[in-house]
């Protein structure tokens, strides 16, 4: 049957109070916790929504937080290689003189959720859905997700976005008291480790050698920089 706390409870509009809480009778607000539903891939993510969908829960407000890679609809940034990151950020900077478009058009997307819930039309979505809106109102999808947390009482994103604490801190993440739930748990222990490795190449760790060489050389901070030198020493 359904809870009696959140937004889909009978008798209570979904999406109508987005700030998560729920008044008292004595006009004190009670947390009521997100549901972080974590995955290995974003494939996974498209058939859960899939079959949210499906169940009495579908208009629950709801987001999907995901990289630039599957969210991005400016056309230059978009199409372009590794680099996406850094230069979504030289735009919202304007360090060229040029700003996002489509980041100032975000407000028409969580407008268009928000209407959706008023209307009682709300139903579960999928990022592909999500980015063929951003492009029909030229709104940002990436930024749009991320705003639409704010009110979303269930939150779909891959394992990484809960266990390395620099996305946490990034995506603006805080699990505290909330729900999590893993969908096929047995590969945490892999990205767990993935999220604390980092892989360097030859070249990387020889050009790093060659600065500590300068550093220890013109007696700049050596006690700091002789064990970082020795490490690349014994590691090329």
């Amino acid at each position: 049957g359904h809870c009696t706390e959140c937004s889909c409870s009978s008798g209570k509009e979904p999406g109508k109070d987005t700030s998560n809480t729920k008044k008292k009778e004595n006009g004190d607000r009670a947390f009521v916790p997100k549901i972080f539903f974590g995955t290995r891939t974003h494939k996974q993510i498209s058939q859960i929504t899939r079959e949210l969908k499906r169940t009495a829960y579908s208009s629950v407000p709801m987001t999907i937080l995901s990289s630039r890679d599957y969210t991005c609809i400016h056309p230059v940034v978009s199409s372009s290689g590794s680099n996406r990151n850094e230069m979504c950020v030289e735009l919202l900077e304007g360090k060229h003189g040029k700003s996002c478009l489509y980041y100032h058009g975000v407000h028409k997307l969580s407008e268009h959720h928000a209407l959706q819930s008023a209307h009682r039309m709300y139903q579960a979505w999928d990022i592909e859905d999500l980015v063929s809106l951003g492009k029909k109102l030229r709104a940002c999808a990436y930024f749009a997700a991320r705003e639409l947390m704010v009110g979303a009482d269930i939150v779909f994103c891959p394992y990484n976005y809960l266990l390395d604490p620099q996305i946490r801190e990034s995506m603006d993440i805080n699990l505290k008291g909330q729900v999590v739930i893993l969908d096929e748990a047995h590969n945490i222990e892999d990205c767990a480790r993935e999220s604390v490795s980092y892989g360097v190449t030859e070249s990387q760790l020889r050009a790093a050698r060659e600065e500590l060489d300068f550093m220890v050389n013109h007696n700049i901070r050596q006690k700091d920089h002789e064990p970082l030198r020795a490490v690349c020493c014994s590691l090329t």
